[in-house]
């Protein structure tokens, strides 16, 4: 499976776009299920999912090292349809940077509004140097709390362009559910508010970015020596597991020399 044309080309000009029916309901449904089951050996080893830093109350569950939980998350970080649209936007060369969740459950209210590269790198942010794939496992629409976005918040360069009240310009991302999202890390977006009676919405963000860019969680020490055994030497080298690390630009460095010289690696 590639990405289809004219969705990698939104996502380089609109900073966003949805590819419907990626995974099927049944997959969609299981994927449901184990997000469940993550969330509570996630408490069990000691991991709140509930974080007043980013949640005005509990009605948010977030479930983190989602990579080293389950295997099912594992396959869908490196999902076709998600590297394709990944590589359409950052290039070959990139890190998985992250894998989280957030249920938004009735009564669930809206964090601060944020960009995810701004976390990352300081401005300017002068190009796409990372992207979320987010994984809708519910239908996801502004009454249960899809994600807000400012529309073409993903040109600006630094924090002084984004608007003093943002909120009432904002747009949710609305998709069915086995639906991918693929935003784009300049965008500026923040969780919406649940205001259903009893619907949860169900997100999973796969967070990438260009490969010099440290990782938001160090993959050595949250995944498991049974986990890193398991993992094929690809997905060791999109999770900064191996020796070798930052020379993806090496080619172009050494391409005046007439490529008489070995790139140094690290061994």
């Amino acid at each position: 499976m590639t990405a289809r044309r004219p969705e990698a080309q939104s996502l380089r000009e609109d900073g966003w776009c949805v590819v419907e029916g990626v995974l099927s309901p049944e997959r969609t449904a299981q994927a449901m299920d184990r997000l469940w089951a993550a969330a509570a050996e996630s408490e069990r080893r000691g991991l709140a999912t509930y974080m007043p830093a980013l949640d005005p109350n509990a009605s948010n569950v977030r479930v983190f090292n989602l990579l080293d939980i389950d295997p099912l998350f594992r396959d869908l970080i490196r999902h076709p349809m998600a590297v394709e649209l990944v590589r359409s936007l950052l290039g070959e060369e990139f890190l998985i940077s992250n894998f989280t969740a957030n249920i938004a459950r009735p009564g669930s209210k809206s964090m601060p509004v944020h960009s995810d590269q701004a976390i990352v790198m300081p401005a300017p942010w002068a190009h796409p140097w990372a992207l979320n794939i987010i994984w809708a496992l519910t239908d996801v629409r502004a009454e249960n709390g899809a994600t807000l976005f400012l529309p073409g918040s993903h040109r600006y360069t630094d924090r002084s362009q984004v608007p003093a009240d943002p909120l009432p310009l904002m747009r949710p991302f609305e998709a069915p559910a086995g639906s991918i999202i693929a935003m784009e890390g300049r965008m500026w977006h923040t969780s919406g508010a649940n205001v259903t009676a009893d619907e949860d919405r169900a997100l999973l963000f796969g967070y990438y970015t260009a490969p010099f860019l440290r990782p938001q969680v160090n993959h050595n020490v949250t995944l498991s020596a049974e986990t890193q055994a398991s993992l094929d030497p690809q997905m060791r080298h999109w999770l900064g597991l191996e020796a070798e690390a930052n020379i993806g630009l090496a080619p172009e460095v050494f391409a005046g020399d007439g490529g008489t010289r070995q790139p140094v690696r690290v061994s």
